[in-house]
Parts: structure tokens; C-alpha cells; sequence
């Protein structure tokens, strides 16, 4: 996928370039082939060495992973070694950045790089290794390039112990990064120690880009035979179970997400929110709102968004809403008025809420910030009057 914003970088990730279901394989094979000689030509283009592993690997799976560039010019590269399917490994990338390049940009934390390899893990496998950082420790470990050793730093995380883990489950995941004549090289790794990779300059990419493409149709198979949430037959919802649901898991989201960066981490959706669970009580509570409100697709899905927000909002502007029956009362109240617009005690607060999600950018209002301040700052007084009503 490439993805541009205001000039900002581009960066191709193969692992996410089909995102859509493409029944007709001869159409799909076509794209792989237009995807394939995109890569072939941005990578002939590159003006500085690129690492891989040269050291053998069990289930070699040799892979360009993802690349990124900045107008003409690549950025970085990243390929990816031996057993992907596997969560015990063994499994490396490996990502080389072009000369200078963390002069010019702050590069990912390795923390960050071991995170991502969970993803992938989660994405993919299915396998949830727990969040957070684990068991960390600093090491310092030596990596052969070009059969040169060199000094490497590893933050290494073992991950929290799931469900098979005695049965083979996965070791520790590791990121480090190294400097290679003026370059910036990062490798993660899982099922193999530091001191067991080799690294050497890549001088033939094809068989990278044919692996590339079969890990697309390996990833295109898989999504193909996925029934889109909203084509799935549901368990009914009942009453107002769907909305609250909903609001419980958004509601653990943002808190998760505010309590990343109060730590200074990157901030990243927990995986245990993510995926099918919350598409499906997402669709489960869109079809309540049709049902129970008699909006059509889209009027529900607008009445369950705003919904959502406001109240991730609040959570994130008020320290009662979690955890207090003010705060159940108060998640009631804006279900009940999303759903069959009651006159519930906090309507003046449901209302201004009205106003502050006109006001945002793209919300159809004028979208300046003053009036997004004020606006905002009227909906949580409105709140506190309701609050100071419940107690009086």
C-alpha cells in the first residue's frame, strides 16, 4: 500500500497492499504483477547497500516486506527471513535505512520494533502475546555483517506466557540496531539469538520480490474467505446490550491508548481490542440502532459514531466516568438518547455534545478551533450541572 499525506513519505507494506477481497483471480494475479515491477523498479534505484540474512534459516521464507520512499529516493528497505507462519520462528527482519537517515528523522524505538513483530503475530497467527513491554533487558551482543562482527544493542521482551507456550510456544522477541559504514540497520528477531544472525548486502532482489508476491496470495487467500462482518448472520442483539458493549471496549481503548503515552510509548490500539470482537459488536450496535431507532445504514452508523465519541471524550476529560455509578448513569443517558432521543436528565449535556461534534474539523461546522474550545468547554459544564444536580 502506498499512502501519501501533504507530501509526507510513502511507505509500500506487503503485508497490507491487499486490503481488498479480489474474487477474480486472473485480476488478482494481474495486480500482484503491477505491485511486483513497482518494487522491482523503486528497488533498482537504490543508491545505498541493503542487509539481509545470509545466515541459513530453517523455513528460509525470504520476503520483501515493506519499503518507503521520499520523493524519488528511497528512504529504507526491510526483508524478512525464515518462517512466518510459525510463532516460535525462526523469523528476522531486517530494515536498512539510507545514509543520514537519523539525522533526518526520528527512528522507531525498539521497543516499538518488538511491538510490531507482536502485531504481525496477533494480525496474522492469531496468537495474542500480551501487552506490554514484558521482561526487558539491555544487552549488548555482536552481529556478523559481511562476516565483520558488530556491536549491537538489544532490547529483547519475552512475552507474557498464553495458552500452548509449553508445548513450543515462542521465546523471546528482540530488536537491535547497528551501524554498517554509515548506515542505519535494524533486525528484529524471534526463535533465534542475536548472535546467531548474519547479515550481508543483498545483491539479487528477485528472489525477495517473488516471495513477496506469495506472501500477498497467501494474505489475499485469507481474506478471501473472510465473510465481511456486515454479510454475517449475528446473534440478535437485545435491548441495548449492543450500545454498551460497544461503549465498554471504546471506553478501555482510549484509556489504554491515554495511559501509552502518559509513559511515552507509541501509542498503539491494545490487541485484545482489535479485530473481528469489535467489528462485530460494532455492526451488532448499528443494527440495534436501525432496528430500535428505525434509521436507515447510514443514519445508524453516524447516531452509533458520535456516540462513541462523546463518550471516549469524556473519559479522556473527567476522571468519573470509569468505575462510578455517576459514570454508568451517565453512559445510560447518552445511550438512551442516541437510540430513542429521551429526554434523559443530561439533555443539556447530550445537546452541547451535538454542537462540539458540528464544531470539529470536518464536521460540517466552521471548524475553527475557538469555537471547538468553547463549544467543548459548554458541553463539560453542562455535565457538571448534571453531576451537581445527581448529588444535590
Amino acid at each position: 500500500m502506498m499512502r501519501e499525506s501533504g507530501g509526507r513519505p510513502q511507505e509500500w507494506n506487503a503485508e497490507r497492499t491487499d486490503r481488498a477481497r479480489v474474487p477474480d483471480p486472473r485480476g488478482r494475479a494481474d495486480r500482484f504483477a503491477a505491485v511486483e515491477e513497482f518494487s522491482r523498479r523503486a528497488l533498482a534505484a537504490a543508491d545505498f547497500p541493503v542487509y539481509g540474512v545470509a545466515s541459513a534459516l530453517e523455513h528460509r521464507g525470504d520476503a520483501l516486506g515493506a519499503f518507503e520512499t521520499s520523493g524519488d529516493s528511497l528512504s529504507w528497505v526491510e526483508v524478512q527471513s525464515g518462517d512466518r507462519s510459525s510463532v516460535a520462528g525462526p523469523y528476522v527482519t531486517v530494515r536498512t535505512y539510507r545514509p543520514g537517515a537519523e539525522l533526518d528523522e526520528r527512528l522507531p524505538e525498539l521497543e516499538d520494533v518488538v511491538e510490531d513483530e507482536r502485531d504481525r503475530v496477533y494480525e496474522q497467527l492469531g496468537v495474542d502475546e500480551g501487552d506490554g513491554p514484558g521482561r526487558v533487558r539491555a544487552l549488548r551482543e555482536w552481529i556478523t555483517v559481511d562476516g565483520v562482527p558488530h556491536p549491537v544493542e538489544v532490547h529483547e521482551d519475552r512475552p507474557v506466557p498464553w495458552p500452548g507456550a509449553a508445548f513450543g510456544g515462542p521465546g523471546p522477541v528482540w530488536a537491535g540496531r547497528l551501524r554498517v559504514g554509515g548506515l542505519t540497520v535494524t533486525v528484529c528477531g524471534r526463535g533465534v539469538a542475536p548472535g546467531c544472525v548474519e547479515l550481508a548486502g543483498i545483491a539479487d532482489f528477485e528472489p525477495y520480490l517473488r516471495g513477496r508476491t506469495e506472501l500477498l496470495g497467501e494474505l489475499a487467500s485469507r481474506r478471501a474467505r473472510q465473510v465481511p462482518v456486515e454479510e454475517r448472520e449475528l446473534p440478535p442483539a437485545v435491548g441495548l446490550e449492543a450500545h454498551r458493549e460497544l461503549i465498554a471496549q471504546s471506553v478501555a481503548e482510549s484509556a489504554a491508548i491515554e495511559a501509552q503515552v502518559r509513559a511515552g510509548r507509541t501509542p498503539r490500539r491494545p490487541r485484545g481490542l482489535r479485530g473481528d470482537a469489535y467489528a462485530v459488536r460494532w455492526e451488532k450496535a448499528v443494527r440495534q440502532q436501525m432496528r430500535l431507532a428505525t434509521e436507515t445504514r447510514d443514519e445508524a452508523t453516524a447516531a452509533v459514531t458520535a456516540m462513541v465519541n462523546h463518550l471516549d471524550r469524556l473519559s479522556r476529560q473527567t476522571n468519573w466516568l470509569v468505575g462510578t455509578g455517576e459514570g454508568a448513569a451517565a453512559v445510560e443517558e447518552v445511550v438512551r438518547y442516541t437510540v430513542f432521543a429521551s429526554e434523559v436528565a443530561s439533555l443539556p449535556a447530550q445537546r452541547a455534545w451535538a454542537q462540539v461534534w458540528r464544531e470539529r474539523p470536518g464536521g460540517g461546522g466552521p471548524g475553527a478551533r475557538d469555537g471547538e474550545r468553547l463549544a467543548e468547554q459548554l458541553w463539560l459544564a453542562a455535565w457538571e450541572q448534571w453531576r451537581a444536580a445527581r448529588s444535590g
